[in-house]
C-alpha cells in the first residue's frame, strides 16, 4: 500500500535536489529561483482539492484512489524523462509545473489511502511507513547524481549545459517512478465504499456549516491583498510579493462569492469544507505553515547558499560549483536516510509521548540542524546537520496526517486532504514571495541566511503544536 510513495518521492527528491541547479545552468539569477519554483505549489494548491473532491466519490474497476496513482505517475514519468533535456529555462519552468501537477495528483490520493484502509491504531504505523518508503526513494534519488559521478559520468558538460549525471538520473527516476506506483496498483486491494462506512471507527459526517458569513473573512483579505499590492508599488518590493497579493485578493473574492451563492457545484462544496474544516484541521495550519516554509526555503537556497558560502563559487560552469552540487545531493539523501530511520523510531515515541509531543521535538531537532549551517563550513559536517532535519522530515510527513485523519470522516477524506494541502502550498507561495526580499533587506543577499531562517520556522511550528489537542484515546 505504501510502496508507491517510494517512487513519487524518486520524482520528488530529483526535482528538490537538482532543479535549482538546472535552473542556474540554464542562466537563472539566484534571486529569480524562488519565482521559478512558484509553478510547483500553486499547482498543488489548485489540483489536490479538485483530485481528493472527485477521488472520494470514484469507484470503478481500478478502485477508487487508483486510477489517480496511475495517470499522475504517467505524466510525472514523462516530465522526468524531458526535463533534463530541456535548452531554454522557460522550458525547464514549464515542466516543473507539469511534474509537480502530476506527482500532486497522486500523492492526496496515496495519503487517502492509508485512512480509507486502516482503523485508527494503526494509521500512526501506517504514516510512519510511507515515510520510510519516502525516505528510501529519495536517499537513491538525490545521491544519484554524486553515484553516477563516481562512476565516471561526466558531470560537467560540454557546453556548460546540464550534464549527463543529472541527466541520466532523471532518466531512472521516471522509470522508477511508474513501476513503483504500478506495483501498489496491482498488489493493494480497496474496500468499496458501502464497506469503508460500515467501519466502527468512522467519524461522522458533521453538521452543515452556514456559510453565509463567509464574506467577512473575505472582505478582510480582499483589504489585505490590497494593501500588500499598495505597499509593493510605494516601497518598490520584489515583483515576488505580488504572488502574496494575488493569492490574498483571489481568497478572498472566492469566500466572498461563497457567502453569496446558491451554487451546489463542485467549487462550491470544495469552498464550503474549506471554510468549514474541522477544529483539528484549523489547530494543525499553523504548525503546517512553519514547517513547510522551512523546507521550501531549504529546498530552494541550498544548492545556492552550500556552493556560495562553503565551496566559495556561484559559477556553474565550474568543476567546483558542480562538485558542491553534487553534495547538496548527498545532503539531500542524507536527510531522507535519516528520515526512513526515523520512521521506525517514530511510532516507538508515539506510544511513549503521544503525537503531539513526538512532533514537538522533531521538529527541534530539524531546527537544530537547519540553523547549524550557519555556522559550519566543512562540507562533511553537515551530514551530521541533516540527522535533525531528517527526523523533523519523517514527523512532518506522518504525525501531522495522523493527527488530522482520526478526526475526519471516511466519506470526505480525499477532500479534506487536499485542502489539507492548502498549508502546506500556502507557506511555500509565502517563501517564494518573501525569502528573497528578506534576504536582500536584511542577510545582504547570502543565501545560507534562507536556510537559518528555516530552522528558526521549524522551532516556532514546534510551538504551535503545543496547541494542538492530543486525539481523544492516544496517550
Amino acid at each position: 500500500m505504501c510502496f508507491g510513495f517510494l517512487g513519487l518521492q524518486f520524482g520528488l527528491a530529483l526535482q528538490n535536489a537538482n532543479v535549482s541547479r538546472i535552473f542556474q545552468t540554464l542562466g537563472a539569477n539566484v534571486n529569480d529561483i524562488p519565482t521559478l519554483w512558484i509553478a510547483a505549489p500553486l499547482t498543488g494548491l489548485i489540483v489536490q482539492p479538485i483530485v481528493g473532491h472527485y477521488s472520494d466519490r470514484t469507484w470503478n474497476r481500478l478502485g477508487r484512489r487508483r486510477p489517480y496513482f496511475l495517470a499522475g505517475a504517467v505524466f510525472a514519468s514523462l516530465a522526468l524523462l524531458w526535463m533534463p533535456n530541456t535548452p531554454a529555462l522557460w522550458m525547464a519552468a514549464g515542466l516543473l509545473w507539469i511534474l509537480d501537477a502530476s506527482i500532486n495528483v497522486s500523492m492526496e490520493p496515496f495519503r487517502a489511502l492509508v485512512g480509507d484502509q486502516l482503523p485508527t491504531r494503526q494509521r500512526p504505523a501506517g504514516y510512519a511507513m510511507q515515510s520510510f518508503f519516502i525516505g528510501a526513494g529519495a536517499v537513491v534519488a538525490s545521491m544519484l547524481p554524486w553515484v553516477l559521478a563516481q562512476f565516471g559520468v561526466a558531470n560537467v558538460a560540454k557546453d556548460g549545459g546540464i550534464p549527463d549525471t543529472v541527466k541520466f538520473a532523471f532518466y531512472g527516476g521516471g522509470a522508477v517512478l511508474l513501476g513503483a506506483v504500478l506495483w501498489t496498483m496491482l498488489t493493494t486491494r480497496e474496500y468499496p465504499p458501502a464497506q469503508l462506512r460500515s467501519f466502527t471507527d468512522n467519524v461522522p459526517e458533521g453538521p452543515s456549516v452556514d456559510v453565509s458569513r463567509a464574506g467577512r473573512p473575505g472582505l478582510l483579505l480582499l483589504l489585505a491583498g490590497a494593501a500588500v499590492f499598495v505597499a509593493i508599488r510605494h516601497f518598490a518590493l520584489e515583483k515576488e510579493v505580488y504572488l502574496l497579493a494575488g493569492g490574498l485578493i483571489l481568497f478572498g473574492l472566492l469566500l466572498t462569492w461563497l457567502g453569496r451563492t446558491r451554487s451546489h457545484g463542485m467549487l462550491r462544496e470544495v469552498m464550503g469544507d474549506v471554510y468549514g474544516m474541522p477544529i483539528s484541521m484549523r489547530r494543525l495550519a499553523g504548525v503546517q505553515l512553519f514547517s513547510w516554509f522551512s523546507l521550501f526555503a531549504m529546498w530552494i537556497y541550498t544548492t545556492a547558499g552550500v556552493t556560495q558560502t562553503i565551496y566559495g563559487t556561484a559559477d556553474t560552469s565550474s568543476s567546483v560549483y558542480n562538485e558542491g552540487a553534487n553534495w547538496v545531493g548527498v545532503l539531500f539523501a542524507a536527510y531522507n536516510g535519516f528520515g526512513a530511520l526515523a520512521a521506525v523510531v517514530i511510532p516507538l515515541m508515539v506510544r511513549r509521548w503521544g503525537l503531539r509531543i513526538s512532533h514537538v521535538m522533531n521538529l527541534c531537532l530539524g531546527g537544530a540542524g537547519l540553523l547549524s549551517f550557519l555556522y559550519i563550513r566543512d562540507p562533511h559536517w553537515l551530514l551530521a546537520s541533516m540527522v535533525g532535519v531528517g527526523f523533523a522530515w519523517a514527523s512532518i510527513l506522518s504525525l501531522p496526517y495522523a493527527l488530522l485523519s482520526d478526526n475526519l470522516p471516511t466519506a470526505k477524506l480525499g477532500v479534506y486532504m487536499g485542502i489539507f494541502n492548502f498549508f502546506i502550498v500556502i507557506p511555500q507561495v509565502l517563501a517564494a514571495s518573501v525569502l528573497g526580499l528578506l534576504l536582500r533587506l536584511c542577510f545582504h543577499n547570502q543565501p545560507i541566511w534562507a536556510l537559518g531562517l528555516g530552522g528558526a520556522s521549524l522551532l516556532l511550528a514546534a510551538l504551535c503544536t503545543l496547541y494542538v489537542p492530543e486525539p481523544e484515546g492516544r496517550t
